[in-house]
């Protein structure tokens, strides 16, 4: 797994060095020669809280938004996308008071998260967790770290532990209740209705710290 050894990693990595028609479809090919452990972490990151962008017209560009009160979350996520790209920069860029923005250029990003710059937001798209990752346990827990450790929590209610993860996107609360399923624990998917997009919430209320450690969950 990614978990136990990026944590020991990342702490130690200075964060500061930062007659028929052919049709072309796009399909995301399956990842070769990278460390699908860490990628699986990151589809889950860049799902949660990463966008796509072709500022300069020549790379595209993952950024992750991140809240500021969560320094080894940024630091694990500088180090993954370093592990993935260890020849391109990766940059902190200063957003408002509470937040920052990782940034990362390669062409490399849109074959391995499987959704485009210039195909409209993660809702429009309707992004989804790739199939080799969904197939395989490992690389499942994972992508759950990434995908709770952005746009999920952990939190104690009447005194028993919750994990949350929230969604806009149908398909992608479908594929998070399933890898949860696979990891063999239980998930409520909650549909609340809002003036603009429906809202998912995954919650795991049962074997909440087994789940916890499974993912290897680390909010901080």
């Amino acid at each position: 797994m990614i978990n136990g050894r990026v944590a020991e990693l990342v702490y130690a990595h200075d964060s500061k060095s930062c007659g028929l028609t052919t049709v072309g479809v796009r399909l995301p090919p399956r990842p070769q020669n990278v460390n699908k452990d860490v990628l699986a972490y990151v589809i889950g990151i860049a799902l949660g809280d990463g966008n796509l962008s072709n500022p300069n017209k020549r790379a595209v560009r993952l950024r992750v938004t991140c809240d500021n009160k969560y320094p080894n979350l940024i630091k694990r996520i500088i180090y993954s996308i370093r592990l993935l790209l260890p020849e391109n920069r990766v940059s902190i860029i200063k957003g408002g008071k509470n937040f920052c923005n990782i940034s990362c250029y390669s062409n490399k990003w849109e074959g391995w998260l499987g959704w485009y710059y210039d195909k409209g937001s993660k809702f429009n798209q309707r992004v989804s967790v790739p199939q080799w990752v969904k197939n395989n346990r490992k690389f499942s827990a994972n992508c759950l770290r990434g995908l709770f450790e952005t746009d999920g929590s952990f939190y104690i209610d009447r005194g028993y532990g919750m994990m949350n993860f929230v969604t806009i996107v149908d398909n992608l609360a479908e594929d998070v209740s399933y890898m949860i399923n696979k990891l063999g624990f239980k998930c409520g998917v909650y549909k609340l209705k809002t003036r603009t997009k429906d809202r998912y919430n995954i919650r795991v209320s049962k074997n909440v710290i087994e789940f916890k450690k499974a993912i290897d969950f680390n909010k901080s």
